[in-house]
This record gives C-alpha cells, structure tokens and sequence, in this order.
C-alpha cells in the first residue's frame, strides 16, 4: 500500500479519482446530495448499489458483493487498476470508509479525505464528470480481512462495536431486529475517531482509544457494526493507530441480532 488511510486535502493529487459516497440511514438519497453539489471532479459511489450485495435477510443489510461484482462496479465507474481513490462523505468518513476499506483490502490504493466535503474551501459543483469505462482486475476477498458470525462469536478475539453507544448497550435500536451487541464485544463507537470538524484524532490519541477497550500490538480484532458499513472507519483507524489490518464482520448485528444466538446489554 502506497498511501495511508487518511489524507489531507493538500495531499491529494489532481490525477487521483475523487469518490462521493455519501449515505443516509434516515431515507435521504446520497445521490441526490452529491447531484446538489460535490467536490470538483467527483464520481459518485452508491452504497447500495456498488458496494453492497442484495443476498437477503439471512446476511445482513449490506453483505460484501461477490469480488467479480465489485470489480465490473468499479471498471463501469471508471476506476482502474493503477488508480488511486480519495473517499469522502459528509459524516466523518463513516459511509466512505466501506468503499476505501474494500479497495484496500484488495491491494488498490485509497484513502479517506480528512475532513471529508466539509474540508474543501471553495465552491462545490454539480456537473457530473463522465470516466470512461476503467480495467479493475477481479481480486478474491483475502480470507484473513474477513470474520464470520461464528468468529466473531468464538470469544477468541478483541470483537469492537462501532456503533453509537445507546445502540450498544441495547436502549436503542432503531433498524435491526433486537436491540444489544455480541457477548463480549466492546464499545469504540467509530464517530469518536474524528474531531468535530470531522478530522482524525492523531494517531496516539487513537491508539489509546483502542487500548481502553483491549486492543494490543498482538490482539486478532474483529470490527462490526449494524450492517459492515461503519466498522470499516475503526478498521481504518486501526491502521491509521499503527495496529496490523484487523478483520470486518460484514454481517455485524443486522444478521447477528436475526439469528437466537445470545445478546449482551449495557456497558
């Protein structure tokens, strides 16, 4: 990997694919936000569409799509092999860090805009660019950046919740079927990795986050979240702290809290 997880603003290079993926979990359309205005330059990456199979309930709300599918999204987008993406949304990176995660993952360089849209000075634009169709090789999902239910239920990890803590201790749950989190796992609720201006907390301050809740230079961690979206901004911020790649639980609790296994409450 050639870049960090995070880049600042002044760091990206104008011959880099700038990728719009914002995403709304209260029913907004991304789309029509980045129609309404975008960084100069920008694609827009839909979640549901391009990041996301539609395997059914079983699976959770956003399961990995197959790899083939992923790549033939990203060629039909204009992304290409020898291509570096700069991801952004309007929520500190938290929807953007699926779409940075998984080209990372499969050894494509990318990277997070610190400070996502907000970071940019001057005026946002609404014409669509148009990328011509890109070659993106189809590479497998490599096996140790992944954690199924069963592992992420085994207690032999360092299992860390992204979400919002209410939703963690069980007394909100606005989406999924049942309210809690998996038995052992612990709170490092992903928003709390950037400042209020949506910029990343430096590397040692990140790093002690993820000391309080148990993570070691020698812990196999597992992320989740409600759907595999937002676990993807602690897996960066792992990198980000200087800990090795964690694994995502692309299932998380939308299809944890649908099966009768056990669920934890409270803190």
């Amino acid at each position: 990997m050639v870049i960090e997880p995070v880049v600042g603003l002044d760091r990206v290079d104008e011959r880099w694919v700038l990728a719009d993926v914002r995403y709304y979990l209260d029913g907004r359309s991304g789309r029509a936000a980045y129609q309404g205005g975008h960084l100069p330059g920008a694609i827009f990456v839909d979640m549901d569409q391009d990041l996301a199979a539609h395997a059914g309930p079983a699976d959770g709300r956003h399961p990995l799509p197959e790899a083939a599918a992923f790549a033939a999204r990203m060629a039909e987008l204009g992304i290409g092999d020898d291509d570096t993406v700069i991801a952004y949304d309007d929520a500190g990176g938290v929807m953007a860090a699926r779409l940075v995660w998984m080209l990372r993952a499969t050894g494509h360089d990318a990277a997070l805009l610190d400070g996502g849209l907000g970071a940019y000075p001057g005026e946002l634009e609404t014409a669509v660019p148009q990328r011509p169709r890109a070659t993106f090789t189809h590479r497998p999902w490599p096996a140790d950046r992944l954690a199924g239910i069963d592992e992420a239920a085994s207690g032999s990890f360092v299992v860390i919740d992204a979400r919002q803590p209410e939703r963690f201790r069980g007394e909100s749950e606005p989406i999924d079927p049942r309210p809690g989190h998996i038995p052992g796992a612990r709170s490092v609720p992903c928003r709390e990795n950037v400042d209020a201006d949506g910029r990343f907390l430096a590397p040692q301050v990140l790093r002690e986050r993820f000391a309080k809740a148990g993570v070691t230079a020698d812990s196999e961690v597992i992320s989740y979240c409600g759907s595999g979206v937002t676990a993807c901004h602690n897996l960066l911020a792992l990198e980000r702290a200087g800990f090795a790649p964690a694994r995502l639980y692309p299932g998380s609790w939308s299809q944890y809290s649908a099966t009768d296994r056990p669920a934890a409450t409270g803190d």
